[in-house]
């Protein structure tokens, strides 16, 4: 998540405290908007724990999120 913040605070220019603010408030939306065991995949995504075969994180959440979107 500490790589998260620092390129919201970078890209926006707001400080530290405000990205993440931010970025735990964006965090908590998506959170609310997935079905409830899906919702630590956020957390493990935003720690880095999430990695699909060719090792980013999209990649794994979408292999994670599977058949939710028909693929």
């Amino acid at each position: 998540m500490e790589d998260l913040i620092k390129l919201v605070a970078e890209k926006t220019g707001i400080s530290t405290e405000q990205a993440t603010m931010a970025v735990e408030t964006v965090a908590g939306f998506i959170k609310t908007k997935l079905p409830e065991g899906m919702q630590g995949t956020i957390d493990s995504m935003l720690k880095g724990g999430i990695a699909g075969d060719s090792g980013d994180l999209l990649g794994g959440l979408k292999d994670k999120m599977g058949g939710m979107f028909g693929h």
